[in-house]
């Protein structure tokens, strides 16, 4: 089974506001668009994925995903994360075959593609699926069958809510790259410290990170 993954990305200069703490207004937009870009290429390298669509109005964010290899999805409803998604995951069906779709974390910068495999292998089972975060609250990642409305609840406590949605939660062990999102110094420093992408490495090599 071939997916499309939607990736939300606000724009850069509202991007990661949690991490105030680490890095200041001048670096924040270079490291959310570094996580990005590398989700963004770790997700294209996925045998399970055929397509990456990611939904900003960010001019930069979108030139550089654009050459990643990734579809551009304009923001057109500017309500949030889940319109945001909703409206990403019908364009892309718009355009093609109601095929499976995966909403995933623009801020999942140790993603490897053979662990993102398992996790859409697993899920391909279930209409609906989704991946706890590490911090075992929100969620990473939300798949949906084909024929099969995303019906996203992203933000705080989703775990929660995708789960009383209907959406199965995937139990799977030695999954940490697909969990591992990015919000705060300490999340930065595990991303680390499982293996970041390069663009992330960079980006974060002169910055003091706080202990967990």
């Amino acid at each position: 089974m071939q997916w499309t993954l939607v990736i939300p990305l606000k724009p850069l200069a509202r991007a990661k506001s949690r991490l105030a703490d680490t890095a200041g207004d001048g670096v924040r937009p270079a490291l959310a668009l570094a996580f990005a870009q590398d989700t963004v290429a770790a997700a294209l390298a996925c045998a399970a994925v055929a397509d990456v669509a990611v939904v900003t109005d960010d001019a930069l964010a979108g030139r550089e995903l654009a050459a990643l290899g990734a579809r551009i999805v304009p923001d057109a409803p500017g309500a949030g994360l889940n319109a945001a998604l909703a409206h990403g995951a019908a364009a892309v069906r718009a355009v093609g075959p109601a095929g499976p779709v995966a909403a995933l974390n623009a801020d999942l910068p140790a993603l490897r593609p053979g662990e993102l495999a398992r996790v859409l292998a697993a899920a391909a089972a279930f209409p609906r699926a989704f991946l706890a975060d590490a911090a075992g609250v929100g969620t990473t990642l939300l798949t949906a069958a084909p024929e099969r409305e995303l019906r996203p609840a992203f933000g705080g406590a989703s775990r929660l809510r995708h789960r009383a949605s209907g959406a199965v939660e995937l139990d799977l062990d030695a999954v940490d790259s697909v969990r591992q999102d990015v919000d705060t110094g300490a999340d930065l420093r595990a991303a680390l410290a499982l293996g970041a992408g390069p663009r992330t490495t960079a980006a974060a090599s002169h910055l003091l990170i706080p202990d967990p």
